[in-house]
């Protein structure tokens, strides 16, 4: 689920989500990431150090981020009442958040490049880094609540570290999606930039930041130590959603699976497309 490049020479380690199975946290990518970050650790432990200083994540679907959660899965698991299989699920999306969050530990500055809609545990997963670079066109939400759910991966954690409070719960209570502008305006991401020209803006970002590096990871270091999202916050965080999954009705699902229904016929035009 995962197509991996490295620029030593630049520092650069890029991970690009190819949404093989379909493009949303699943289990796959899900093993793909924890891969990901066991290499680099034992790559960093190796070397006496980790030779890059940048994690740039992306996405090769056309249009497209990541959607965020399984869906398919959400509904089987819930209409079985399978609440170990769910906690299962979310606490490994969990997890992944805290890994995420913290940098693996390692002295990296990480970068979300988003060029295509980022949804639910998409738009999560890009909070949690450091540095969000958007796309014009790109869009972001939070639909969780249209289904009776609320985003399970962190969001109202990490959008606390950028927005107020109140304006975070203004975010996912309104399940609105938002253009790169908007939440540029509202110091959500860090840059927009034209169609089309999002990796060079990694480029550039990095080529601007050397200047600055050691100060802007020391800063990012005093961030998390001010605002920290813990692992034990988002484990519980991920037991709540869960027990709230589980208590969602007929109708809820529905809705569910019609969005995962959107999505795939989407993705059908884009391979045929292809």
């Amino acid at each position: 689920e995962l197509e991996i490049a490295s620029e030593t020479k630049s520092g650069i380690f890029w991970q690009y989500m190819t949404g093989y199975t379909r493009p949303s946290f699943t289990p796959e990518l899900l093993h793909d990431l924890y891969a990901v970050r066991d290499y680099l650790c034992a790559l960093a432990e190796h070397e006496g150090g980790s030779p890059f200083q940048y994690m740039v994540t992306a996405s090769k679907v056309p249009g497209i981020y990541n959607l965020g959660g399984d869906l398919p899965r959400f509904v089987g698991l819930i209409r079985e009442g399978d609440r170990d299989g769910l906690l299962t699920y979310a606490l490994s999306c969990a997890e992944g958040q805290y890994l995420r969050a913290v940098n693996f530990d390692l002295p990296h500055t990480t970068i979300s490049l988003v060029q295509g809609d980022t949804l639910g545990g998409g738009f999560e997963c890009a909070l949690a880094d450091d540095v969000i670079i958007a796309e014009e066109h790109a869009k972001f939400g939070l639909p969780e609540v249209l289904f009776g759910l609320f985003p399970g991966m962190g969001a109202y954690s990490f959008l606390c570290r950028r927005v107020s409070p109140r304006r975070a719960e203004e975010m996912i209570l309104s399940g609105r999606l938002y253009s790169a502008q908007e939440l540029l305006e509202l110091g959500v991401i860090d840059r927009v930039v034209a169609s089309g020209t999002g990796e060079k803006a990694v480029y550039d970002f990095i080529d601007q930041d050397a200047r600055r590096k050691r100060v802007r990871q020391v800063m990012h270091r005093l961030h998390r130590a001010v605002n920290p999202v813990t692992r034990d916050e988002l484990h519980r965080i991920a037991e709540i959603w869960v027990d709230t999954a589980l208590t969602l009705g007929k109708g809820e699902l529905r809705k569910m699976e019609r969005l995962a229904q959107a999505q795939d016929k989407r993705l059908a035009a884009l391979r045929n497309a292809d």
